[in-house]
């Protein structure tokens, strides 16, 4: 069985459902996984300043925050984060720099692939994709994004980076299809992998 970590981060939800809709995914696939986020590290005057940003954060205060031994575990990683000026969100990059350790010893070279959003359709998503995977090529990761594999990827906006999703667009059938593709794929390379 395939360990699948999970790890987001979300403001507002958008990228906790698209990580949900993935381990659901992953769950049907036969995966062992665990969904995870990354810890909020903005002042909590700041999140509970906002109504929807504090609503989000007690929504999900159950979800258990990622620790460098969730990515030990792992035999594969799906990252998904808010794009923050064309880059990864400071929450998810404040985790990333939790690994130097497990880098070091080469304990991140798995197979990974990545999921974003922003607020609006050229907000810098794919900019964020190709920034998290130079990260993950220090890792030594194996890339799996999902190129154009399925036709779910282009009913869904076509990005062959990783899924993307403008904030506040629907979850259709054609998302959770090119998200659970994705997932999917992430698997199957690494089982293949694994062999």
């Amino acid at each position: 069985m395939t360990k699948l970590a999970v790890i987001y981060y979300s403001t507002y939800g958008t990228n906790h459902q698209m990580a949900e809709i993935a381990v659901e995914a992953a769950r049907a696939a036969g995966a062992e996984v665990r969904l995870l986020k990354a810890a909020e590290t903005a002042p909590e005057a700041v999140v509970n300043s906002q109504d929807a940003w504090k609503a989000q954060a007690e929504k999900t205060a159950h979800i258990p925050v990622a620790t460098p031994d969730d990515m030990e575990w792992a035999d594969a990683y799906l990252f998904s984060t808010p794009t923050r000026f064309g880059s990864a969100s400071s929450q998810m990059r404040a985790f990333i720099d939790t690994l130097g350790g497990l880098w070091f010893q080469g304990k991140l070279a798995k197979p990974a692939s990545v999921m974003t959003s922003a607020q609006s359709t050229h907000g810098g998503q794919e900019a964020t994709s190709l920034g998290l995977y130079t990260t993950l090529m220090h890792f030594g990761a194996v890339i799996v994004p999902p190129g154009f594999t399925d036709e779910s990827i282009q009913k869904s906006g076509g990005n062959p980076y990783g899924y993307s999703h403008t904030q506040g667009a629907p979850f259709t059938d054609d998302v959770k299809a090119a998200i659970g593709h994705q997932t999917r794929r992430l698997l199957d390379v690494t089982a293949k992998l694994l062999a």
